[in-house]
């Protein structure tokens, strides 16, 4: 069987000027086209990018912002050509890569459907047919004859993706704009994009969040400054990223004040699901003997609200110039997001709050049936519950 989509060695610069000072007045911006004032440098914003895509595998592309993964996907869905290398594609190919992107804001929801059905080559008797499919998975069915311009960018999401994953492309490209939706339209949008799977069709996903990437994707390549790495399964590139990210799992040899000097603080896992254990070692040495009087670890999500506070003063040795634990957090109910320690010292030479020494990415897995809500809207732990009775 042939792939579905075959990348050979694509490449994409682009030209980037500099000018060494600012021109303020017309006669100096038309002086300066002559002049030799300014300087230009190329950018690759991907480098010799490489990889094959089956029928019917879904593909995650994993990295941080400014990698290259817009990029890739505008090329993929030839919005711009590659400066080198050779792109093959044996199907009709779908994107959804910016809210509004493919509509026209003038025309209103059911011309922009029938716009965008035409743009993916389809006629207008196929379109027709998946119309009343596309307008209710939107629930935008009361504003069909409503100009685009006056939609919020959350039912412009919703009909550009109602559109792309019910016109039936061979190839369905969705970056990271499934964001913009609420927690509901998240979870229809991933049950969706599974049942096109399940379908046969082709799937290429950006998403940070990796919870959901794992959920729908086999396999999965990291993108690092506009170099890929090699297609592998998805839980391996999702621990490969997590373990390359510049979030600190680790310090050591860290002076937090004269007296005190963190010989280590780790956590032993670079990621864990929620509701699973993890082993944090704490190693300190005092300059001189000083008394210790009370020491607690800190934990604070990305809000910088504080989670929680364990006590590590029944570790504490009056006899030392030192101070060394490992200890193990059981079970940690925490949405998916990225977690920072700290730690609170009290002793004679002073006291205070020392935070954002290490970080800890909690990822959840995701189940087939049930898809869970949005980290955003699910508050701060995830609550363990049995079900007595469903009458």
């Amino acid at each position: 069987m042939q792939p579905i989509l075959e990348v050979q060695s694509i490449g994409k610069k682009f030209s980037i000027q500099h000018q060494r000072q600012p021109y303020l007045s017309i006669r100096d911006s038309l002086a300066h086209l002559f002049s030799k004032n300014q300087t230009q440098e190329d950018f690759w914003a991907l480098r010799n990018v490489s990889f094959n895509v089956m029928p019917g595998e879904s593909i995650g592309i994993i990295g941080k912002n400014g990698a290259g993964k817009s990029t890739l996907l505008k090329i993929l869905s030839k919005i711009t050509p590659p400066s080198t290398g050779k792109i093959t594609c044996r199907g009709r190919i779908a994107s959804l890569l910016e809210v509004g992107t493919g509509f026209h804001p003038e025309l209103t929801g059911r011309e922009n459907i029938y716009l965008n059905g035409s743009i993916l080559g389809l006629k207008k008797t196929e379109i027709t047919k998946q119309f009343d499919a596309i307008t209710a998975f939107s629930g935008v069915e009361n504003f069909l004859d409503t100009p685009l311009k006056h939609y919020s960018s959350g039912m412009q999401l919703r009909l550009a993706f109602a559109v792309a994953a019910h016109l039936e492309p061979d190839i369905l490209i969705i970056d990271e704009v499934l964001a913009v939706g609420d927690a509901d339209f998240q979870k229809k949008c991933m049950g969706k994009m599974n049942e096109v799977s399940k379908n046969g069709r082709t799937i290429l996903f950006v998403s940070h969040n990796m919870g959901q990437l794992e959920s729908l994707c086999s396999k999965a390549f990291i993108l690092e400054n506009g170099i890929s790495s090699p297609l592998m399964q998805s839980s391996e590139a999702i621990k490969q990223y997590l373990q390359t990210s510049q979030t600190k799992s680790a310090i050591t040899n860290h002076s937090i004040n004269a007296s005190i000097l963190i010989e280590q603080f780790a956590v032993h896992s670079t990621f864990i699901y929620s509701n699973e254990s993890v082993k944090i070692s704490l190693a300190l040495q005092f300059a001189s003997k000083i008394l210790l009087k009370s020491i607690a670890l800190l934990l604070y999500n990305s809000a910088g609200v504080r989670i929680g506070i364990i006590d590590l003063r029944n570790a504490i040795s009056t006899s030392s110039n030192s101070f060394r634990t490992t200890l193990e957090l059981h079970k940690l109910p925490l949405v998916a997001g990225t977690y920072s320690f700290g730690l609170y010292i009290d002793s004679d030479a002073g006291s205070g709050n020392y935070l954002d020494l290490i970080c800890l990415d909690v990822l959840e897995k995701e189940t087939t049936d049930v898809i869970k809500y949005h980290p955003n809207v699910r508050g701060i732990i995830d609550i363990n519950h049995n079900f007595i009775s469903n009458e």
